[in-house]
């Protein structure tokens, strides 16, 4: 779902009140995952950090909050037509699930080369996939022809109110639980998870500083804060599977732009130096896109000293046999 510039105008911009909407929709079906903490992270860090755990959510990660919520906000006609999506992994799957919890057909477009952990549970929760070649071909295109031919509705990962707002719940939940903070440091791809926590934290913690990650190799996000529109580039190659985003979304970016402080960046090795504390010290397993934020702020890349920081650690979908391979290679 690409929009032009001129496009902008017309959105539908999702507010802190569609989160809240969210969140009822979400009661009893989401996890409220944890919010972990690490005396060892707070010696390294110099602050108090409070982890939220989306690694522990529904399909193991974030993603499943805004596709159920995207589904859920469906009038019944129209989800019964059932719904398309496009994804490397984690939105497949919770497109998946989501889908199978409310009785809603599903078609799934996801790269040749997703990682077949994603790929297995995909189609285990009933999922029809479409494979692509995202080097040489648009997700975007091919689910759109096929929403268009089958009458489904198009969810795609982070370019849309529903999706964002129902992101958003898990800085809500975060803050509820700890209370106000200073900083809330985010994960970016699409920017569906920042924008929707932005929105959060913004209106329970006003006074908090909202950071986005995102892998080195895949600055787009920085780079349109910093253009002030929207910046495309090419496919990115990173371990960060999850964040292969070329642009963030035009939905989002309005939120990125009014209520995001800055955006760092984080490399490859970062990555999995941060995947092995928590293996190591907190006894979790986190995707490396799931250690995007905690990188930044473990690895020096964000100065947070004696500040209460929270971090979203938005999934844990690793390959057990890349994980072994990461750790062993480390």
């Amino acid at each position: 779902m690409t929009f032009p510039p001129s496009a902008v105008q017309s959105l539908r911009i999702p507010t802190f009140d569609d989160v809240r909407a969210a969140q009822a929709r979400l009661s009893g079906m989401a996890h409220r995952t944890p919010v972990l903490t690490s005396r060892t992270a707070n010696t390294r860090s110099g602050a108090t950090l409070y982890f939220k755990a989306e690694n522990l959510q529904r399909a193991g990660a974030f993603k499943f909050r805004g596709a159920y919520n995207a589904i859920a906000a469906l009038e019944a006609g129209v989800r019964k037509n059932g719904v398309v999506a496009y994804s490397s992994g984690n939105h497949a799957q919770a497109i998946a699930y989501a889908a199978m919890l409310q009785g809603v057909p599903a078609t799934i477009v996801m790269p040749h080369d997703a990682p077949e952990i994603k790929v297995a549970a995909t189609k285990g929760y009933g999922a029809e996939i479409v494979f692509y070649d995202r080097y040489n071909e648009n997700r975007e295109e091919i689910a759109g022809r096929l929403a268009t031919k089958r009458g489904a509705s198009l969810i795609p990962p982070y370019d849309h109110p529903d999706v964002i707002a129902g992101q958003g719940t898990a800085a809500l939940e975060l803050i509820e639980e700890v209370g106000e903070i200073d900083m809330l440091v985010v994960p970016l791809g699409g920017g569906g998870l920042l924008a929707g926590c932005a929105l959060a934290a913004k209106a329970l913690s006003p006074g908090c500083a909202i950071l986005g990650v995102e892998p080195e190799a895949g600055n787009d996000g920085q780079q349109s804060l910093r253009k002030g529109e929207v910046v495309h580039i090419p496919v990115p190659k990173s371990i960060a599977d999850g964040a292969l985003s070329t642009h963030v979304g035009y939905h989002n970016f309005p939120i990125l732009q009014d209520k995001v402080g800055g955006i760092s960046t984080v490399s490859d090795a970062q990555l999995v130096d941060t995947m092995r504390f928590f293996a190591e010290r907190m006894k979790i397993i986190v995707e490396p896109t799931g250690c995007l934020a905690a990188a930044a702020v473990l690895q020096g890349a964000v100065p947070c000293e004696g500040k209460r920081v929270g971090i979203i650690l938005s999934g844990g979908n690793v390959d057990l046999k890349v994980f072994a391979a990461l750790m062993a290679d480390a």
